[in-house]
């Protein structure tokens, strides 16, 4: 009898320990990610302070100089109204999912980009990796027209007030073989 009530509670406190330490490790699972829902305003496009204007086409989030995001969960939702100085703005929509799977986007055949999106590990950041595929013209060549890429990173931080969104961005194109990186700050207006 006095083995087993000394059996009985042994478990009862393996138990609770195995539940406890179960309980901790969820919780350290559960991050808060930063949330950039809201409306957000910058001076400039994102690809204009890099230069790379010409890689994107009208409706491209890269392209506006204001965006209107819902979050959820698992993915990011971004509306915007871009176009190139002195054209009418066109509606453009991307969802970005935070799973790391790979999105594409077609403008036709010689104009497109594929894109992933990954929270950082403590939630703080998120990073879009985007290559941007279109067809130039190349006037010393025999084949004028081929095929060039341009890989993008951008990093987007929210500020501590919540009242900004910065975003690191560098780019190459496989041509050129320069890099280029720039900031781009978006600030809250709604």
């Amino acid at each position: 009898m006095n083995n087993k009530r000394k059996g009985l509670t042994c478990l009862t406190i393996l138990l609770i320990g195995v539940l406890f330490f179960t309980l901790q490790a969820q919780q350290k699972t559960d991050i808060r990610r930063a949330d950039f829902s809201g409306e957000w305003k910058s001076k400039e496009s994102i690809s204009m302070d890099g230069n790379i204007v010409c890689s994107y086409d009208e409706g491209d989030r890269m392209l506006a100089d204001f965006m209107k995001i819902s979050q959820q969960e698992n993915t990011l939702n971004i509306e915007v109204s871009s176009s190139f100085p002195g054209k009418a703005p066109v509606a453009g929509q991307e969802t970005l999912t935070f799973d790391g799977k790979e999105i594409q986007i077609n403008h036709g055949p010689e104009r497109g980009k594929k894109y992933s999106t990954n929270w950082s590990a403590d939630g703080e950041t998120m990073t879009v990796n985007s290559v941007v595929h279109l067809m130039i013209h190349n006037p010393y060549k025999e084949n004028p027209r081929e095929q060039m890429l341009v890989y993008v990173t951008e990093v987007w931080k929210l500020s501590n007030d919540g009242q900004s969104i910065s975003i690191q961005a560098k780019a190459k194109a496989d041509m050129f073989g320069e890099e280029r990186s720039w900031t781009t700050v978006f600030d809250k207006v709604y």
